[in-house]
């Protein structure tokens, strides 16, 4: 008995203790209709600049939304694909790819032809309009008059855009199908079955 009479007593100076803090009068007070917003952006609004709590993504004070590239089956594929050529600006959170010129085979032997590829991504879901790729061609003459650069239109940037769908598609099935796979072993090692 004297066991629980001290645990007994803990607990009322515990309390005692807690009820004078303002803070803890502030979590049980009762909320007000007229005082909180029915919109739940502008409550979220609210209650992160009366520091009751944090959001993460959009509408946050600092900090953001970070996609990391290895989960995203688009820039993977653009990866893979243009992995023949070296890029001048890989920007993931930009979404953006870059290659550096390389050489666009002239027929004509007094101009150097390079091509310079870019790939936009518009969003991270594997559609048809998730990319947007842009060819720049950038011919030199070889006695020294000069370079033109100028975007043109190929039939290689449709050829491109359906190459990395192609391969995020299938990079996104392999996903699925190596995790169905591990929760069905993981499963079968859990309940017995060999």
């Amino acid at each position: 008995m004297p066991f629980i009479k001290k645990y007994f007593i803990y607990l009322i100076l515990l309390l005692l203790t807690f009820s004078g803090c303002s803070k803890t009068k502030d979590i049980f007070r009762r909320a007000d209709i007229k005082d909180t917003p029915v919109n739940v952006d502008a409550r979220v609004k609210k209650n992160i600049e009366e520091g009751r709590g944090i959001r993460f993504g959009k509408g946050s004070s600092s900090g953001g939304t970070f996609d990391f590239a290895s989960s995203n089956e688009l820039w993977r594929a653009s990866m893979d694909v243009l992995d023949f050529v070296p890029f001048s600006n890989a920007s993931y959170s930009g979404g953006v790819l870059i290659t550096e010129w390389f050489d666009g085979n002239s027929n004509d032997k007094n101009e150097k032809r390079d091509l310079k590829i870019t790939v936009r991504f518009l969003t991270n879901e594997i559609r048809a309009d998730a990319l947007d790729i842009n060819i720049h061609e950038k011919i030199c003459q070889s006695n020294g008059a000069g370079c033109s650069v100028n975007k043109i239109n190929s039939e290689l940037e449709p050829k491109i855009k359906l190459a990395i769908l192609k391969r995020a598609a299938s990079l996104e099935k392999n996903k699925f199908s190596k995790n169905s796979k591990d929760f069905l072993s993981k499963r079968r090692t859990t309940l017995g079955d060999k």
